[in-house]
């Protein structure tokens, strides 16, 4: 059974950038793996950030990341990163990173870790 564990996150200001980490135990992710980056603000829902295809590695961000945001994944490490450019208050939220191991949904979650950012 594999499990996501996530690093990283923390508090910053304006501007700042951060890296989370998302790294799979149990087993390797697969040919067919997909994962995904969600944040989730206090009581507000949880909304997509980005994604990037194991194999191949592309990506796709959401319209209020793209450009800002980055995805990028480690072969050797087993794990996915995403890079937190220019963030703003706005994006203050719980991230969690999950895969989709066969096209069904995305069913293994990372515990989630926050990021803060201050005006």
């Amino acid at each position: 059974q594999v499990q996501l564990v996530q690093s990283g996150g923390g508090r910053v200001q304006s501007g700042e950038s951060l890296r989370l980490s998302c790294a799979a135990s149990g087993r390797t992710f697969t040919t067919s793996s997909v994962v995904a980056w969600f944040r989730q603000a206090p009581g507000q829902e949880r909304e997509f950030v980005g994604r990037v295809k194991w194999t191949g590695g592309v990506t796709n961000y959401a319209d209020s990341v793209k450009g800002r945001f980055t995805i990028s994944r480690s072969n050797t490490k087993n794990t996915v990163y995403i890079y937190l450019n220019g963030l703003q208050p706005d994006d203050t939220a719980v991230y969690y990173c999950a895969e989709d191991s066969d096209g069904r949904g995305y069913s293994v979650w990372g515990q989630g870790t926050q990021v803060t950012v201050s005006s």
